[in-house]
C-alpha cells in the first residue's frame, strides 16, 4: 500500500491536489492511504517550504503546485 500525504493548510489549491490525487491512484487501480497534514510544523520537517505538496511513501515529490491527474500518476507508477 502506498502512503499518499497532501501537505497544505486546506486552501482549495490543497483540495484540489487531494482530489487529483485521488483519482490519479484510482485510475492506476493502486492501494493507497490518502492523508492530510495540515499543521506547519510537519510540513516543514518534511522539507516543503511551500504548499501545496505532494509526498509518497514520506518523500515530497511535488511541492508549491498542483499537478495535473497525469503527472501524478507518473510519480505512482
Amino acid at each position: 500500500m502506498i502512503k499518499l500525504q497532501v501537505l497544505g493548510t486546506g486552501c482549495p489549491k490543497c483540495k484540489k491536489l487531494t482530489e487529483n490525487t485521488e483519482i490519479a491512484a484510482k485510475a492506476l487501480g493502486i492501494e493507497y492511504e490518502i492523508q492530510k497534514v495540515t499543521d506547519i510544523n510537519e510540513i516543514m520537517k518534511m522539507g516543503a517550504m511551500m504548499t501545496p505538496a505532494l509526498a509518497v511513501d514520506g518523500q515530497v515529490k511535488i511541492v508549491g503546485k498542483v499537478p495535473s491527474q497525469d503527472e501524478i500518476k507518473n510519480l505512482l507508477k
